[in-house]
C-alpha cells in the first residue's frame, strides 16, 4: 500500500509540471499576440461648428436663413415660395419643408453640426403667432442631423403698441 501511496504524489507532481510549462506556452502565445495586434487609431474630437438658423413664418410666407454665430455670413437662404408653384401654398408646412431640406444640405456640405433656431412671426401690429411652416421647417432641420441647440421666439413686439393703419375710424367695408 505505501508503494501506491508514493507513486501518486510523483504522478501528481508531473502533472503540476505539466501544467506550469503548458501555461507558460499559453502566456508566451498570448504575449505574441498581443504584441502583433494592431493598434486602433485614438479618436480625436470633432469641433462642431454651430451656426444658427432664422425662421421667419407668417401667414403668406416662410423664410429659413442659416448664418454663422455672428449672424453677419449668410450660409444658406430659401424660402417656401421656391420650391411650390401657387401662391396660396408659400406658407405651408411642405413648402417650409422643402426649403429646409434645401438649406440642410448647404449648410452640411459647409461643415455645419449644430444649429441654434431663433423664430420669428410678422410682430408689430401683425400677428404675433408664427405661421403654420414654423414647426414643420425646426423639424426638418432636426431630421436633417443637426445637433439643436435652444429655440428662441424673436418676434418683435412693441412696449406701446404702434398705430395700426386704417386711420381714426377704421377700415370701411
Amino acid at each position: 500500500m505505501s508503494e501506491t501511496v508514493e507513486e501518486k504524489p510523483q504522478e501528481i507532481v508531473e502533472t503540476t509540471e505539466e501544467v506550469v510549462e503548458t501555461t507558460e506556452e499559453v502566456v508566451e502565445t498570448t504575449e505574441e499576440v498581443v504584441e502583433t495586434k494592431p493598434q486602433e487609431p485614438t479618436k480625436t474630437k470633432v469641433e462642431d461648428k454651430w451656426g444658427i438658423a432664422h425662421i421667419f413664418s407668417s401667414y403668406n410666407n416662410t423664410i429659413i436663413h442659416i448664418t454663422d454665430l455672428t449672424g453677419a455670413e449668410t450660409v444658406s437662404i430659401s424660402s417656401g415660395g421656391h420650391h411650390v408653384n401657387a401662391d396660396r401654398y408659400e406658407s405651408s408646412p411642405f413648402a417650409a419643408m422643402k426649403a429646409a431640406n434645401v438649406v440642410t444640405e448647404s449648410a452640411k456640405t459647409k461643415g455645419f453640426t449644430g444649429l441654434h433656431i431663433r423664430v420669428r412671426a410678422v410682430g408689430g401690429v401683425g400677428s404675433r403667432v408664427p405661421g403654420p411652416g414654423a414647426q414643420a421647417a425646426i423639424r426638418a432641420l432636426a431630421r436633417g442631423g443637426f445637433r439643436i441647440g435652444k429655440i428662441d421666439d424673436v418676434t418683435p413686439i412693441p412696449h406701446d403698441t404702434t398705430r395700426k393703419k386704417g386711420g381714426k375710424r377704421g377700415r370701411r367695408v
